[in-house]
């Protein structure tokens, strides 16, 4: 059980981040949900509290160094203290790079690279004099192969892998384990992607790529559980991705010598 922990979400108030704070406040943890649109994160505050769950809501623009300052200072106010941090808050501005246009690629890296440091750096100096606790990081596989189309998103959660794994690094000593996630899941963001490649597949009279075979929500949020509730089981500095009922891990690429 998660009963009392306490677990900051960024952009949770929607998709995947939603589907993270409804399943863990389920197992009794105490959330802190967060987003740029003030409303909707009230909505989702509230809608958690019908549910008879602990939440609060602290909407900001995480890529601000005063809203991860401020995530992390109302946790402790509101709950005594923090737990984990699950830096999920992100944005797509997808187009071919002769065509990407200077401020959709400042936006999506703001919002995914200072946003993880903004959130990560507040929790750290709060974790400081603790020890302990577990930093969560939202990556994708266009972190680590690339996607067409995606430069600035690509370069923004390959970016992300490498914060997780120099965090792991610098922060074992304080025995904060960070890991990163890359989910493969059906939600607002996504569908427009699968609906485009079910379509181009329909005109070719071919299959579905099996890449776009993709799970839910809900699956990303049961495993996030699970590595919270089984913390010893999965390695700091390691990428997980899952899609569905399917986990799985990247390895660290290998050098080898070119002969």
């Amino acid at each position: 059980m998660l009963k009392d922990r306490v677990i900051i979400i960024t952009g949770s108030t929607r998709g995947i981040g939603k589907s993270i704070a409804l399943e863990l406040a389920k197992d009794g943890a105490k959330i802190v949900v967060n987003g740029t649109n003030s409303e909707e994160v009230n909505n989702v505050v509230n809608e958690l509290r019908a549910l008879g769950h602990t939440a609060i809501g602290v909407p900001g623009r995480v890529q601000e160094m005063s809203t991860g300052r401020m995530l992390v200072k109302e946790a402790v106010k509101a709950f005594g203290g923090v737990d984990v941090l699950i830096n999920n808050a992100g944005n797509v501005k997808d187009q071919m790079t002769h065509r990407l246009a200077e401020e959709d690629w400042d936006s999506v890296i703001d919002v995914h690279l200072k946003g993880t440091f903004s959130c990560t750096k507040a929790f750290i100096d709060y974790q400081k004099s603790k020890g302990g606790g577990m930093i969560m990081n939202m990556t994708s596989l266009a972190g680590v192969e690339g996607s067409i189309g995606q430069l600035n998103y690509s370069a923004a959660k390959a970016g992300i892998i490498g914060m997780t794994k120099t965090l792991a690094k610098e922060l074992k000593r304080m025995n904060i384990k960070v890991v990163a996630i890359a989910p493969a899941a059906l939600t607002d963001m996504t569908i427009p992607h699968v609906e485009k490649a079910r379509k181009k597949a329909e005109e070719k009279g071919e299959q579905l790529d099996p890449y776009w075979e993709i799970g839910m929500a809900n699956d990303v949020a049961y495993f996030i559980k699970d590595i919270i509730l089984n913390r010893a089981d999965f390695e700091s500095g390691e990428i997980y991705s899952v899609n569905g009922k399917t986990i799985g891990k990247w390895e660290s690429p290998k050098w080898m010598k070119r002969n």
